[in-house]
């Protein structure tokens, strides 16, 4: 047995202290795995809850596209080595339980309305996202360029890891786009005991294949102390990603509790199971 641990992040970028707002989330991870669920199980149930809370730029809470519309995308990645990942979807909320549906299909990811058919033959809630608009217009100097992103890790007490994100996209980008959160090695990676998922600015990140290389630097290190963590997380971004573009990384590893990284505000917490 090891001990069990959660990590999660709120999002990187502009925007108000939502530090508070990842409590219930951990809570509900911490229930799930101290009645004996799985690291899936907790990642699942506490990403949905932050996807639930409207100051958060993932299901409930997404950001408006330049069109008007709405639109969800989430992943999720176990280390041993199952995937699921959708973008681009309409009416739907909580788009991280379609993701956990994917883990044993034949296909890892779903995108648009093809998505939406998928979940909507599984059953999955189909609800009208009202969204909300980014403060400013673009140009404007106090313009909110929202590109920030939910996520959860948690280690279960058998050593099994998980990681799920989740984010309503980018402010002031068209319909179509697709950011880091549903491109494997960008906005996530889970391998083994070790897992990253990133935040913020979705072009910079999937540019850099952040998640997948900070996951390298740390396993070809072979250290997982806290204080590697935090260096190893820290000079990978300093190298990767310009400074001017707002990204946080959330770190948990086979032992040890979760880090958090980040070039600007990003609210994270984690919790470790006492034994």
């Amino acid at each position: 047995m090891v001990r069990a641990a959660i990590v999660a992040h709120g999002g990187a970028g502009p925007g108000p202290d939502r530090r508070a707002n990842l409590i219930p989330c951990l809570e509900r991870a911490r229930e799930v795995l101290e009645l004996g669920g799985s690291a899936i199980e907790a990642a699942v149930e506490a990403c949905v809850i932050l996807e639930n809370d409207p100051v958060f730029n993932a299901g409930t809470g997404a950001v408006l596209r330049t069109d008007g519309s709405v639109l969800t995308d989430a992943s999720l990645q176990t280390g041993d080595g199952k995937l699921g990942f959708v973008t681009c979807m309409h009416n739907t909320p909580n788009p991280i339980r379609i993701c956990l549906d994917l883990l044993d299909e034949e296909i890892n990811g779903l995108a648009g309305t093809g998505a939406r058919d998928w979940a909507d033959e599984r059953g999955h809630k189909q609800a009208h996202v009202v969204g909300r608009a980014p403060k400013g217009q673009i140009g404007d100097i106090d313009a909110e360029i929202t590109g920030d992103t939910v996520g959860v890790i948690v280690r279960d007490r058998h050593g099994k890891i998980a990681a799920a994100t989740s984010t309503g996209g980018c402010s002031y980008r068209p319909a179509g786009r697709v950011g880091d959160v549903p491109l494997p090695g960008c906005g996530f990676w889970a391998e083994d005991g070790l897992a990253v998922a990133a935040t913020g600015i979705g072009e910079a990140i999937t540019c850099a294949l952040l998640s997948n290389r900070i996951y390298e630097r740390i396993r070809a290190s072979d250290n997982y102390s806290l204080e590697s963590l935090n260096s190893t997380t820290k000079s990978t971004i300093d190298d990767l990603i310009d400074s001017k573009h707002s990204v946080g990384v959330i770190v948990l590893g086979p032992s040890g509790e979760g880090i958090g990284v980040s070039n600007t505000d990003m609210p994270w917490s984690t919790w470790q199971a006492d034994s």
